[in-house]
């Protein structure tokens, strides 16, 4: 479902007039990541999950002089896993630990942002009030999708964009909302926020 979404937002087709090659999989078969590099590896890979295995699949696919990105800090001060030291001198493969920016940066984002060459509204899937706030928060890691806007001046039960079209049947907001949104490639936007303040 999110592998689905991704697609649709970014587009192997328009990455592609730029020369790129953008491929959306899920799989943990070292195999088949490698086949979309013809056997080289990755430059880069960022592991955003601090699980063993996923660190040495990571470590699995990098490419010569690649670098395996460790952006999510674990909580267990003993989390280890196993890393190919062979190719950490023969294959100058290296590893990095982030999990933030510097305030370069951040001016950087901002300076995308104001660009419109960065839309942080592709991360936004759900929206709440005030009294969806505790909820969300406490049970951020078993609600699906990507970022939780909370807006702390209404109250409104967290829900997802993706439901607004079946809201809308009883709830004329959310039809009009949902008019909003797909209107813009069924992303959140400053206009359905606009409404949203307005009318809840």
């Amino acid at each position: 479902e999110r592998l689905d979404r991704a697609e649709k937002l970014f587009s192997p087709a328009e990455a592609a007039k730029d020369g790129i090659k953008l491929v959306f999989m899920n799989s943990s078969d070292k195999d088949e990541l490698l086949a979309v590099t013809d056997g080289t590896g990755y430059d880069d890979v960022f592991v955003y999950a601090p699980v063993p295995a996923v660190v040495e699949l990571g470590d699995a696919i990098l490419g010569f002089d690649g670098c395996l990105n460790f952006f999510a800090g674990p909580l267990d001060k003993n989390f280890s896993a196993n890393f190919n030291f062979y190719n950490v001198h023969y294959a100058q493969h290296h590893v990095a630990g982030t999990s933030g920016s510097t305030p370069a940066d951040m001016k950087d984002i901002v300076d995308l942002l104001g660009k419109k060459r960065l839309d942080p509204s592709v991360m936004i899937t759900h929206i709440g009030g005030i009294d969806a706030a505790i909820n969300t928060t406490l049970n951020l890691p078993k609600i699906p999708g990507g970022k939780k806007l909370i807006y702390t001046h209404i109250e409104l039960p967290l829900t997802a964009i993706a439901d607004f079209s079946e809201l809308g049947k009883t709830d004329n907001r959310f039809r009009i909302l949902d008019e909003m949104v797909k209107a813009n490639n069924g992303l959140w936007s400053a206009e359905a926020e606009e409404y949203l303040l307005e009318n809840f």
